[in-house]
């Protein structure tokens, strides 16, 4: 995981140096008279590359990084100066909670969903749910998010749920039932258009695991003794038909940090998908290889727990 995690981290801090635009140009300042002078433009282009340490070579702003991330620090914004540790202690809450709820909704309804159509192939239901879930992985995020403002929050039809933020103005001054019902009420639009895409998916993996599983000639065996089909079903064949799935939980943990920088935007939400796209806009270096360091962190995580997970659910594997 270490080499991983440099390797990914220097493409990344490459990546970020080599784009067009500069955290400098925003720094710019006129003088008096309002017009531009360039020798003392040049002087605090040099003076702001000295003050963050970028007159130096790439493979040294590198290496000093690295110095700093060993000691958990990001450094500070570029645009406010504020730690970039506590903007993203602050975006952070935000976005796990909506990746939490979506991963959770998303095995809750898909599980069950991929059974149901495993054990009726070919049936009117199967086809019916088939279709419904293909519909729904085909649409696009940001045309589902804009449609339900329009017809859901208060656009040209119905205005039931906010139609931007995460919380209410008096939320602080809510009881704690009244405080998580307002919070889901802000979150319900969001968290749909977080949550369908994954659930077309994860329902399509499962229905073609348990297939592939309940063709195999144990599962006749269990059959052959008389054991009822829901024992044959949810002891012997959905035990392996997890396999894949939990293997997809790996690649669905980033998201606790990544968020989602559509959806976010959409909606107004100060989470870190529009957090790290904010600081790409304003090349905000700091800011951007934090997330991105954290991101990489907890993909690393998410391989090794799917991997951890695998050899749990896999009968196969035994521990003496």
């Amino acid at each position: 995981m270490i080499p991983t995690f440099i390797g990914v981290s220097l493409i990344t801090f490459v990546i970020i140096q080599l784009a067009p635009g500069s955290p400098i140009a925003a720094k710019l300042m006129f003088n008096a008279n309002g017009m531009s002078s360039e020798a003392s433009s040049q002087q605090i282009i040099e003076d702001t590359k000295k003050l963050y340490g970028l007159d130096k070579p790439i493979p040294v702003q590198y290496v000093l990084w690295l110095g700093r991330l060993a000691t958990l620090d990001f450094g500070k914004s570029y645009k406010d100066q504020r730690p970039v540790s506590d903007k993203i202690a602050e975006a952070l809450p935000i976005t796990i909670q909506l990746s939490l709820l979506s991963i959770f909704l998303a095995y809750l309804l898909a599980l069950p969903a991929g059974i149901f159509s495993a054990t009726r192939q070919y049936s009117w239901a199967d086809s019916a749910l088939t279709l419904t879930l293909f519909v729904l992985y085909s649409l696009p995020s940001f045309w589902v998010a804009t449609l339900m403002i329009m017809f859901l929050a208060g656009g040209e039809y119905y205005d039931i749920f906010p139609a931007y933020g995460y919380s209410s103005i008096d939320a602080e001054t809510m009881s704690t039932g009244a405080w998580v019902m307002d919070r889901l009420w802000h979150m319900a639009m969001p968290l749909f258009c977080y949550t369908y895409a994954s659930l077309a998916m994860i329902s399509r993996y499962m229905r073609g695991s348990m297939l592939e599983t309940i063709r195999q000639d144990y599962i006749r065996t269990a059959r052959a003794f008389g054991f009822s089909e829901r024992v044959v079903v949810y002891r012997y064949a959905l035990r392996n038909s997890l396999i894949p799935i939990v293997t997809l939980l790996g690649g669905l943990l980033p998201a606790l940090i990544g968020g989602s920088v559509i959806i976010e935007s959409i909606f107004s939400i100060p989470g870190m998908g529009r957090l790290a796209f904010e600081g790409v806009l304003s090349r905000d270096y700091p800011l951007v290889m934090g997330v991105f360091t954290i991101s990489a962190l907890l993909t690393m995580f998410g391989l090794l727990l799917s991997d951890i997970l695998t050899a749990l659910v896999n009968p196969k594997i035994t521990f003496d």
